[in-house]
């Protein structure tokens, strides 16, 4: 009996632990290197994609989804050296990309020589989704790194992983507190204890 009460509440404490830091059990971390979503290959080389608001937060950096719509400063880090003595330029169209036709040019900066390896650009993103093409000199056009952005929208993959956690540990907290007041054992200790 007392071997059965250590192992619930180890695990009300790991559920405890969870729960109380979601982020945890639930994220990856901080990611470095090719774990990197910020991260495109030009060839062999390397750059690092990463967008501003400071209006709305002044140290905060995306990639992927942005959170507000507004002015949005644009930093690409031209991480191998070799790209700086190349023309490197960047496009944002508004759309998925998949449609040119009918994709609106947002942002067109024409690729020049960038000596301090950063390539910037400021533009206006509204609501909705957005696709922003680094271009090479010396690259093959199939293969310019592109990268789509979510401006102010719900991001439902990420919601989901958010949530799964803290109900799945409410889930077992449940079914362990069904199983201990259903249990024999409870009822003989409670039978002692007021006998």
């Amino acid at each position: 009996m007392m071997t059965h009460m250590r192992g619930i509440g180890a695990l009300g404490l790991l559920l405890v632990a969870v729960l109380s830091h979601p982020d945890v059990a639930a994220a990856h971390g901080a990611v470095s290197g090719e774990d990197d979503p910020c991260l495109r290959r030009i060839g062999e080389q390397v750059i690092h994609f990463n967008a501003y608001q400071p209006q709305y937060q002044l140290k905060d950096q995306y990639c992927t989804d942005i959170p507000q719509s507004g002015d949005t400063f644009l930093v690409v880090d031209l991480v191998d050296p070799a790209l700086r003595n190349e023309l490197v330029g960047m496009r944002v169209v508004k759309g998925s990309g998949s449609k040119e036709a009918e994709d609106q040019i947002v942002a067109d900066i024409r690729p020049s020589l960038h000596p301090d390896g950063i390539l910037r650009g400021e533009v206006r993103l509204d609501e909705g989704l957005y696709t922003v093409t680094i271009s090479a000199e010396k690259q093959n056009l199939m293969k310019r790194p592109q990268y789509l952005l979510r401006v102010h929208m719900t991001n439902y993959e990420q919601l989901v992983r958010t949530i799964t956690i803290p109900l799945l540990g409410v889930l077992l907290a449940a079914w362990l507190g069904y199983k201990l007041i259903r249990s024999k054992w409870l009822r003989n200790w409670w039978a002692v204890l007021h006998s």
